[in-house]
C-alpha cells in the first residue's frame, strides 16, 4: 500500500504560485471579455441550460482546445528553452491562419498583445527575459498570439509542459464558465457544477494535446467557426466573441 512518501514532488511552491497567477481570471489580457461562441451557441438555442452549456465546453475542451491551443503552447513551451524561434514562427503563423473567423483572430492578437505588455513590465529589469518578450512581441509582423505568448510566460516558471497546460486549461474554463453563467444565465453553483465537470476532463485534454505530433494539431470546427461568424453580428451582446 502506498503512503503519503510515495506521492511524487510537485512543483516548488514559487512555481506552482506562478502558474496560479497564469491561470487567474484577474491576469490582465482579457480573457473575461470573451466567450469563444458560446454566446452565439445560446442565441441560436444549441446551449439553454446547465447540461448544455457543460456539454458545450467539455466538447470545446476536446475539439479545439486539446487539438489547437493546448497542442502549439505543448510544442512552443521547450521552443522557448532551446531558442528555437523559427518553430515559434511557424506556430505563432499557424494561429493566425487558423482562426476561421474576424473576432476569434481578433481576440488570440489582444490576448497574446496584452500578455506581451504584461511579461514586459513584469521583466523589465530583466535583460534575459526582456529580451525573450521583445522577441514574442515582433513575432508575425509584431502579431504575437495568445497560445505562444502564454507558453513564454509559462517557460518563465520553469515549470514541467504538464503542468503549464493544466494552468492554461483551468484558466480557460474558469472564464468560459463564468462566460455561461452570465449569458444562459446560471446560478454560481451551477456553474461550479460546470467548473467541476471540467476539472475531470482537463487531465486527458492535457494528455492528448502533449501527444499530438507537431504536425498532427489541426482546427477544424465548422460550427463553432460559424457561430462566431454570425455572433460578429449578432444584435444584442455581451462578449467579444
Amino acid at each position: 500500500m502506498g503512503t503519503l512518501n510515495d506521492v511524487p514532488p510537485g512543483p516548488s511552491p514559487a512555481t506552482l504560485l506562478q502558474l496560479m497567477w497564469l491561470a487567474s481570471p484577474a491576469l490582465p489580457i482579457g480573457g473575461f471579455s470573451y466567450s469563444e461562441g458560446l454566446e452565439a451557441a445560446i442565441h441560436a438555442a444549441f446551449v439553454s441550460t446547465e447540461t448544455d452549456a457543460a456539454d458545450w465546453l467539455v466538447q470545446q475542451l476536446h475539439l479545439t482546445q486539446a487539438r489547437s491551443d493546448m497542442s502549439v503552447i505543448a510544442h512552443a513551451l521547450p521552443a522557448w528553452h532551446e531558442h528555437d524561434l523559427t518553430l515559434l514562427e511557424e506556430l505563432n503563423n499557424w494561429i493566425l491562419h487558423t482562426r476561421e473567423s474576424c473576432e476569434l483572430r481578433l481576440q488570440t492578437e489582444q490576448m497574446g498583445r496584452s500578455m506581451a505588455d504584461w511579461l514586459r513590465n513584469q521583466h523589465q529589469n530583466d535583460s534575459l527575459h526582456g529580451g525573450r518578450v521583445a522577441q514574442l512581441a515582433a513575432l508575425s509582423g509584431k502579431q504575437p498570439t495568445y497560445p505562444v505568448a502564454f507558453s513564454l510566460a509559462a517557460a518563465f516558471t520553469c515549470a514541467p509542459v504538464e503542468q503549464a497546460l493544466l494552468s492554461y486549461a483551468f484558466g480557460w474554463a474558469e472564464n468560459m464558465v463564468q462566460a455561461a453563467i452570465k449569458a444562459v444565465p446560471l446560478g454560481q453553483n451551477a456553474g461550479q457544477r460546470i467548473l467541476a465537470r471540467l476539472t475531470q476532463e482537463i487531465p486527458s485534454a492535457v494528455a492528448h494535446a502533449q501527444a499530438l505530433p507537431c504536425k498532427a494539431r489541426q482546427a477544424f470546427s465548422p460550427m463553432l467557426a460559424i457561430l462566431s461568424a454570425r455572433h460578429e453580428h449578432q444584435y444584442s451582446r455581451l462578449f467579444r466573441s
